[in-house]
């Protein structure tokens, strides 16, 4: 694959990186700014990019952060990051819905915090970009799906493929190699696809990977089922199961309101008890596991055949 010069290193991004900073960047007021001549003003934003240029160069005053999440990390721990070989980027969707009477609406986003953590450090090379929290749930101005039920916020179909192009094509402006995409709800699914193959029809740099495996769920139920002895035995006709409750647990047992259904003796889901908290919350890591082993082969199997495309 042709590689192109680092972001760090390329002059020609200078004006599209100063360009939002102008107010910000002298004390001069906009008659003032009017006022230079165009040499004025060449010599300015020359200046500004030696700043810049500077700023970029500078060495990290402190040890960095041990995170995986960019949002969490300084500008400079993401660039030395990238450095050390992290050029692989994870953009994750959830979403915001109804999921029964006792699991957050948030429930999908929950289970990404847990997954994409679990696949950056094990691929060993990616960070993991924000979650992409609202996605299409359903019609807005005559609702449907999801979007029957309060809470829920729906994106329209073209929104959510520009954000992810957005997400996708700013993760590549600085110099990730391998944006990656999987979501944990069904309705997700096709407009991740979608914005992967338009990114590698556009992109000659990088590479869009749409990794459905994540999102498997019968053979997450089949495992549990096969390795783990754990059948659900009566269904509850919910938007709710044993795998992704106990997912959610390992993040945070109030998200699926764990307290109030032990009081109310509602702690199961479809036959399956999620008491004791600890022995629920146990078999969730197991899960989880699963599920990101699962992910993380997929990713690897289709960055190799990326790169056998391009050989």
């Amino acid at each position: 694959m042709e590689k192109r010069p680092s972001i760090f290193l390329t002059v020609t991004l200078f004006a599209a990186v100063f360009a939002p900073f102008e107010a910000l960047a002298a004390p001069a007021s906009a008659q003032q700014q009017a006022d230079l001549t165009p040499e004025q003003r060449a010599e300015r934003q020359a200046e500004r990019a030696r700043q810049v240029q500077e700023d970029l160069r500078a060495e990290r005053p402190i040890e960095a952060f041990n995170s995986v999440w960019i949002e969490e990390l300084t500008w400079m721990e993401v660039r030395d990051a990238m450095a050390a070989g992290k050029t692989t980027a994870i953009i994750t969707t959830g979403g915001i819905e109804q999921n029964g009477p006792y699991l957050a609406t948030g429930k999908h986003n929950y289970v990404l915090q847990g997954a994409c953590e679990g696949v950056a450090r094990e691929l060993g090379n990616a960070l993991c970009a924000p979650i992409i929290k609202l996605v299409p749930e359903g019609g807005i101005d005559e609702p449907s799906g999801h979007m029957l039920y309060p809470g829920t916020i729906s994106l329209r179909q073209e929104t959510f493929e520009a954000v992810l192009d957005d997400v996708a094509s700013s993760l590549k402006a600085h110099g990730f190699e391998h944006i990656i995409f999987f979501g944990d709800s069904g309705g997700n699914q096709s407009g991740m696809e979608a914005v992967a193959a338009r990114l590698n029809e556009r992109w000659y740099d990088a590479t869009a990977h749409f990794i459905p495996e994540f999102y498997r769920y019968r053979e997450v139920h089949e495992w549990m089922n096969t390795e783990l002895g754990i059948f659900e035995t009566d269904p509850e006709g919910l938007h709710d199961d044993f795998v992704i409750t106990s997912i959610m647990m390992v993040i945070d047992p109030t998200t699926v309101r764990y307290d109030q259904r032990v009081a109310a003796g509602k702690a199961s889901i479809n036959g399956v008890s999620i008491a004791p908290k600890e022995e629920a919350i146990a078999i969730g890591k197991k899960l989880l596991r699963f599920r990101v082993e699962q992910t993380v082969k997929a990713i690897e199997a289709s960055i190799a055949a990326a790169a056998d495309e391009n050989n």
